[in-house]
Order: C-alpha cells, then sequence, then structure tokens
C-alpha cells in the first residue's frame, strides 16, 4: 500500500468521509482510502480495532504494518488488488492483527469501491471490525457440526449392520456380515475376533486377519486373563485405549499381537437375556481412546449383535434337528439291484429363511423285490414341516411293506392310500411306483396325482411317459375311488428311468408342461453316467432356488451283459383238471427238448412237477406255470409254480410210506438255487437251472 505522494488539493471535496453512528454502536470502525493521494483516513472506533492511537497513525496504510502481520498483509492486498482490477464494486477479507500484548485477533474488512466515468477506481469507503468470537463461534459450530456428521455415519453403520444381520441365518453368516464393508470397519476397526460360549469356555469362531490367530486361543476358559474371557465374566464392555495399556493389563496376550499394530480395542459381551453367549473384539490401528458417545454406540451394536448370534445359532440347532429327521425318515443306504445302476438324490427346500420350512415331505425309495425285480418309488406329501416328514417316513414303510408282500403295483397303491387315510392326518400325498423286471425290461407303473416319468433311450434322447393316474393318496379314500390303472412299458437295456418330485420341475411363472419340457431337455444334453446326471440335475435345482424340497431317482438298466429274458411259456393250471395238468407236463417236456436243454431235461422235468403237484395239492385252488429261458453272463431255465395260497413251502419227513415228504429236498438236490416270493393274494415258488448252449426257436 505504497503512498502515491499526491497533494491535498487531489483530496476529494467530501473526504474524509463522515461516520454513520450506527457503525460506532455496532462496534465497527470505518475508513476513507482515497486511492489517488494514498491517504486513508479512520475513526475512533477502527483506531481501537487495529490498537493504533490517534498520534501513532497519520493517514497512510504502510504506517499499520507493525500491526498486520507481512502475511496477512499480503494476502490482503491481493484481495484488493483483484478488487480493483477485475471491476468488482466491493470486496471483503477476513485477516489477523497483532495487538499492542502479543496476541493475535481476527478482523473483518468491507470495502465500497467508487470509481469515476471511465470505470477508474478512485476512492475506497469502508468498514473494519473484530471477528474473532465470530470465527470462534464459526468454529465451534464447524466442530460441532463435524462431531454430528460422524455421529450420524456412526449411526449410519449401525443400521446398516442390523439390517443386514436381520437376513443372517447361520453363525457364519453373521461373521460375513460384520467383515463385509458394509460392516464394523465401517467404523475404523482394523479386525475382530469373536467367540461363543460353550460348556464354561469360550470357542473362537472368528479370528480376526489372516496369520493373525494366536496359538493357545481356540478354546479358553472364562476365568483366564484375556479381554474377551473378562468381557464375558464381568458381563461389561472392555476398552483398551493404548498399546502400553493393552500390554499392561494382557501380558500374556499382548506379545502374540504386537505386529497387527493395535492402538486400541473394544471387547463386548454378546449377552442375551442376562446370559453370555459370546464376546466380540475390535481392534484399531489408527486411533487411541473412545469417547462416550462411541462407547455407547458399540455397547448398542454388541447388544443388536447377540440377538442376530443367539437368532443364528437357534437356526442352526433347529436345522440340524430337521436335518437329522429327514435323513431318518429317508432310506439310509439304497441297496445294490442286479442289472441297473441307481442314483438317488435329494434336496431340501428353503422358504424365506424360515426355521423349520428346510424339511418337507418329498422321498424316494427302492425295493427289491424276488425274481430279480424292484419296486421304484417317488412321492411327495403336502407341506414343508415335521409333520409332513413325519407322514412321509409312515408312508414309505407301509408301501415298502405292501410291496414286499408281493402286491400287484395297483394294490400296493390303493392299500397305502387306505392307510394315509386312516392315519387321522390332514395331509395328503402324491406318489408314482414303477415295479421293474429287470431280467425282462418290464415297467408296471402306478399313478397318484403325482408327475409322470421320463425315460432316457440309448441314443441320449429323452421323453416323457404318460401314465393314467388316480387321486393322491388319502384321497382317493376319502371318495372311494381306489383304481390306479397299471401302465405298462419296456425299457431297453440301456435306458433309464427319470422319476421326481415337482420341486425339480415347477419355476415361477412356468406351467407344469412348461417345466416338464425344461427337464427333458436338461436330461437330453446331461452325462450318460447315472450318478453324473443326478448330480446336474439337482445343481440346476439348486441354482434355480425355489421353496420346495426336491426328490430324485434314476435307474439305468444295465447293456447285454446283465440277464435277460429269452423264451417263455406259460400255462394256467384249474383244480381238479388232469388234461391241464398233462398238458403243462407236455410242455415242459416240448420245451426242454426246442430250448436245447436236454442234458437236464429229468432234472427240470421232475422238479417242475413235484412244484405243480404241491400247488394243486395242498393249496385247493389254480395255479399258473410259467417257464423261461435267461440269458445273460450264464443261460438259466426258470420255472415258476404261482398259486393262491400265502402258505409257505416247509420241508417234512418222510413217511413210513415212504412216498411223500421229499419234494423240497428233491428240489434242493435238482436245482441250482431256488425261492419263494410273496405275491398279491398268494405266492409263487422258483427254481432256476443253469443249462449250457444256445437256445433255438421258440
Amino acid at each position: 500500500m505504497a503512498d502515491r505522494g499526491a497533494s491535498a488539493l487531489s483530496l476529494p471535496d467530501d473526504w474524509p468521509a463522515r461516520p454513520d453512528p450506527i457503525l460506532a454502536l455496532n462496534r465497527m470502525g470505518s475508513f476513507d482510502w482515497d486511492l489517488d493521494t494514498g491517504l486513508m483516513h479512520m475513526d475512533a472506533q477502527a483506531h481501537d480495532i487495529f490498537d493504533v492511537r490517534p498520534d501513532e497513525y497519520d493517514d497512510r496504510p504502510e504506517t499499520l504494518a507493525k500491526r498486520v502481520p507481512p502475511d496477512e498483509s499480503r494476502r490482503l492486498d491481493t484481495a484488493v488488488s483483484q478488487a480493483l482490477k477485475d471491476g468488482s464494486e466491493n470486496y471483503g477479507a477476513y485477516f489477523r492483527i497483532r495487538r499492542r500484548d502479543g496476541s493475535l485477533r481476527w478482523t473483518h474488512t468491507q470495502g465500497y469501491i467508487r470509481r469515476d466515468h471511465t470505470g477508474r477506481p478512485r476512492r475506497i469507503i469502508g468498514i473494519v471490525r473484530d471477528a474473532t468470537r465470530e470465527l470462534a463461534e464459526s468454529d465451534a459450530r464447524s466442530d460441532e457440526a463435524a462431531q454430528d456428521e460422524a455421529r450420524r455415519q456412526q449411526t449410519s453403520v449401525v443400521e446398516l449392520t442390523t439390517a443386514a444381520l436381520a437376513h443372517a441365518r447361520t453363525v457364519q453368516d453373521v461373521i460375513d456380515v460384520l467383515k463385509d464393508t458394509h460392516g464394523l470397519t465401517h467404523l475404523g476397526a482394523t479386525s475382530l475376533v469373536m467367540g461363543l460360549v460353550e460348556a464354561g469356555r469360550i470357542r473362537l469362531v472368528a479370528e480376526g486377519p489372516s496369520d493373525s490367530f494366536v496359538p493357545g486361543t481356540r478354546i479358553t476358559r472364562i476365568d483366564e486373563p484375556y479381554p474377551m474371557s473378562e468381557a464375558v465374566r464381568t458381563l461389561g464392555p472392555c476398552f483398551i485405549e493404548s498399546p502400553e495399556e493393552f500390554a499392561e493389563r494382557y501380558p500374556i496376550l499382548w506379545p502374540h499381537i504386537t505386529g497387527l499394530n493395535i492402538t486400541s480395542a473394544a471387547y463386548l459381551p454378546l449377552i442375551v437375556q442376562a446370559r453370555p453367549i459370546g464376546a466380540i473384539g475390535l481392534l484399531y490401528s489408527d486411533r487411541r481412546g473412545f469417547t462416550p458417545e462411541e462407547r455407547n454406540i458399540l455397547v448398542a451394536l454388541g447388544s443388536s449383535i447377540a440377538q442376530s448370534l443367539q437368532r443364528a445359532m437357534f437356526y442352526e440347532q433347529e436345522m440340524d434337528l430337521a436335518q437329522g429327521l429327514q435323513q431318518a425318515m429317508l432310506p439310509r443306504t439304497i441297496p445294490s439291484v442286479p442289472g441297473a445302476d441307481v442314483a438317488v438324490r435329494y434336496r431340501a427346500a428353503t422358504i424365506g429363511g424360515s426355521v423349520g420350512r428346510d424339511i418337507g415331505g418329498d422321498w424316494y425309495d427302492l425295493i427289491p423285490l424276488p425274481g430279480g425285480r424292484v419296486g421304484a418309488v417317488i412321492g411327495d406329501v403336502q407341506g414343508h414341516d415335521t409333520h409332513a416328514a413325519a407322514v412321509m417316513g409312515q408312508l414309505r414303510i407301509v408301501l415298502r411293506a405292501y410291496a414286499a408282500e408281493g402286491h400287484t403295483p395297483a394294490t400296493v397303491m390303493a392299500r397305502a392310500s387306505v392307510f394315509l387315510h386312516e392315519l387321522d392326518t390332514d395331509r395328503s400325498a402324491t406318489c408314482l411306483y414303477a415295479e421293474a423286471d429287470l431280467s425282462t425290461g418290464v415297467l408296471q407303473m402306478v399313478r397318484a396325482g403325482h408327475i409322470d416319468p421320463l425315460v432316457r433311450h440309448t441314443d441320449g434322447s429323452c421323453r416323457r411317459i404318460t401314465v393314467p393316474g388316480g387321486l393322491p393318496l388319502g384321497l382317493s379314500a376319502e371318495f372311494g375311488r381306489l383304481d390306479y390303472p397299471v401302465s405298462t412299458v419296456e425299457l431297453d437295456p440301456g435306458e433309464t428311468l427319470l422319476l421326481c418330485t415337482d420341486g425339480l420341475v415347477e419355476q415361477p411363472g412356468a406351467d407344469l408342461d412348461d417345466g416338464m419340457r425344461t427337464l427333458t431337455a436338461l436330461v437330453d444334453t446331461g452325462p450318460d453316467d447315472v450318478w453324473h446326471l443326478a448330480d446336474r440335475l439337482i445343481d440346476v435345482a439348486a441354482e434355480r432356488g425355489g421353496d420346495d424340497d426336491v426328490a430324485l431317482l434314476l435307474l439305468r438298466r444295465r447293456g447285454p451283459d446283465s440277464p435277460r429274458s429269452g423264451q417263455r411259456l406259460q400255462r394256467h393250471l384249474a383244480p381238479g383238471d388232469p388234461a391241464a395238468l398233462a398238458e403243462a407236463r407236455h410242455m415242459i417236456r416240448t420245451a426242454v427238448g426246442v430250448w436245447g436243454v436236454r442234458e437236464r431235461a429229468d432234472d427240470i422235468e421232475l422238479v417242475a412237477d413235484e412244484l405243480i403237484t404241491n400247488a394243486l395239492m395242498h393249496t385247493e385252488g389254480s395255479a399258473i406255470v410259467t417257464l423261461r429261458t435267461l440269458t445273460g453272463s450264464e443261460r438259466r431255465l426258470r420255472v415258476e409254480v404261482e398259486d393262491s395260497s400265502s402258505a409257505l413251502p416247509r420241508r417234512r419227513e418222510a413217511g413210513e410210506s415212504g412216498v411223500s415228504g421229499r419234494g423240497l429236498l428233491l428240489v434242493e438236490l435238482l436245482t441250482d438255487v431256488w425261492g419263494v416270493e410273496a405275491r398279491g393274494g398268494g405266492k409263487a415258488v422258483w427254481c432256476e437251472f443253469v443249462v449250457p448252449g444256445q437256445e433255438e426257436g421258440p
């Protein structure tokens, strides 16, 4: 602010301007600065603000240099010069002055620039005032606003974390939420540790950053000198505000974590219903100490974590119970079936995260039956709860029992429906039962409200098998409609039967037929191996999600190495018909000759005659004689005699006359294997002979 050296004659006529009394009342000083002369007049209030006496100031701005520090003077000159150059009408600036006692005071100035008709600046009239208190209050407001913002951010983190924890279903879910970017790391924590109380000890379930595990802390006693133990023991938070305090209070733990650069820590007990279930520790590497607000927020957050953790622990306990019940109801193992490859899968539903809904009534079963046959079952009890699983378990058992008794597929289904109706439950069930003779490939199937099966052919193509069906189990008995039509199809070697529940087929927004077409396409493009195909299908169901469980059974008839049916003859024998018995004997003698098994002709005829005679003598009913050959690794001839009696044959000692009691002894001696199969309403006694050569003609 150099003196321009102008004469007093150039001063404006009204110079200096008269100060407004109102300015003095508001503790503001005024100045009038003539830019031509460089003189700047100040009133008494301005003198007081700059802390200069009237005799110390000669109207020259440079005289104020002893009161305005150089840095402040340069900043003020820059603001004024810029305003003069850019045509501004006014300017304002804050700057500091140094008073006589050496203290610095903030001052504010506001100048109004007067220009002539050419735009040249000629004069500045302005005010000055002490702004120290104003800026102090502004700083205080800024600090308060910053604190409020920090509190809002912390509260926001608490709210976000609490909201995320509401969706955590397992303990690991809780840990993942806390370690997520929206979790506790937003509060500045470097890492966290968490332990759960189990049998009077604390088991570590989250151990902070990698390579930070402290040996010997996986499981600790509550009375040990660790901060987590202290929080559980005292039911109060443990705040550690410096490394020195950490080292002093926990000398056993501190040497193991010095490499983490921990500067402070907060260990919070996780308390539910006045009982500690665990503790969580937050470790910081860039702060010391905790304000009262921060402590309150962390304690509140610990309470929210505890509630979520308890809910997760309850869920896992009930999940274990539900899964255990489900596994107990399903078959523990699937038996090995000669002539077939079998794969089964089960996937539980997950419905809305609700505990106890991950169990349902879907089931599968494989039932070995006499004569190399096998029963395949797929079913679905209404509902997704433990009641549905319990009903499913009972229904599975009775279906297995009825099938093993030898009842026809239609009878098995009808009796199961009656059983479910008499069980006095409000549940119905859909079911599909397929009885397969793997030697012939013949499938007999009945359907009770269930979805149709699929068959995959040897070329990989897949088709839906339409099976006429009856009402779901339980409903058919209620409405008195126990008729279940039997459909018969043949499964060729290498072909696969697929049975599943609707959870594998139904998709949101699509009807059942669309789902069946999608499933058929998946099977078309799936792997040949039944186990890999089952994995593929269940993985697709898992990726799709859904609110229904899935049961799946695949049965693949093996190729040419498995036994298959050759020639087959059958004769019905009425009781008291000697001609029918003679015809049966002739049929057997002729077949043995034509099929090229004359080497064992006598044995076969003798055993067959014995079985037929016993059936007609001891059952007082008709009999059915079936004679057929089976080919595979060895050629066999099989004789079956079926009657209407459920009484099993038993060995007796020969009588005194020596003409009876030797029937079963002959069967054992002359056959390679024999047995008895229960059939619906009766039984079948069968025997097999290993025979050489190839079969000839029909």
